[in-house]
């Protein structure tokens, strides 16, 4: 009796230790192809006192050698069953300039999200999201100053990859949270890199997605193995044909 104790406390000392063991993933996005040109902004009279320079679409901010911003890099595959506490800390959003800033960010299923009006009009918050378990939600912002970190928590329950946010004062501002049940991802920067800490070891499906380069495309994936050392994984991702 005294031996098969031993055998199984052994066994789960083990499984501790593997997934107490973790390293960080990290990459650059890469861009192959011309992307369409970004276009000029139509700001409406009340806008351009904000904003000095003139602003223009995001679909495609391309840094140092092709490093392509705004990547959505996430395990996808590899987590299930596991449960994760999300952060208390809250995600800003804020309407500065007459933009959404930033226009694509991560949060976790539960991790509030403050969504703030920095200028000195109104805004309106309107969330498209298409998964069963997330909800409409529609607000008004009406001055600088305007918090709401209540819309969030009330309406986005559950992982979804992207959902919409928009202004319907000002047609051109959009913002897009990609919602995931675990803390395991990032976004790429200005110049296309990434960084995602301390996964535990395993097996992982590894997936980038871009909205304009995959749209209703699930993305690029690579299988990853993480033991207890840092994992490189770089992704090259093309224009697609117009």
């Amino acid at each position: 009796m005294k031996k098969l104790t031993f055998s199984l406390s052994v066994v789960v000392l083990a499984g501790s230790l593997q997934w107490a063991s973790a390293g960080d993933i990290t990459g650059k996005i890469t861009l192959k192809g011309t992307p369409p040109p970004p276009i000029n902004i139509p700001y409406d009279d009340n806008c351009s006192k904000l904003q000095p320079t003139i602003l223009t679409t995001r679909f495609y901010v391309v840094g140092k050698d092709n490093g392509l911003a705004n990547v959505f890099v996430y395990i996808s595959k590899g987590l299930e069953g596991k449960k994760f506490t999300p952060p208390t800390d809250a995600i800003e959003l804020n309407q500065v300039g007459c933009n959404y800033n930033p226009y694509v960010f991560g949060v976790m299923v539960g991790q509030p999200v403050r969504i703030k009006n920095s200028d000195p009009l109104m805004h309106n918050i309107h969330a498209l999201p298409k998964v069963d378990g997330n909800s409409e939600f529609n607000f008004a912002e009406t001055s600088a100053g305007d918090v709401n970190d209540t819309k969030w928590l009330e309406s986005i329950k559950a992982p979804e990859v992207m959902v919409k946010l928009k202004c319907d004062v000002h047609q051109w501002m959009f913002s897009y949270a990609a919602v995931q049940d675990h803390p395991y991802f990032a976004v790429s920067d200005a110049d296309g890199n990434f960084k995602i800490a301390n996964l535990p070891a395993g097996k992982y499906t590894l997936t980038a997605y871009h909205l304009k380069a995959h749209g209703a495309k699930p993305g690029e994936t690579q299988k990853i193995t993480m033991a207890d050392s840092a994992v490189t994984a770089n992704f090259t991702i093309e224009v697609p044909a117009q």
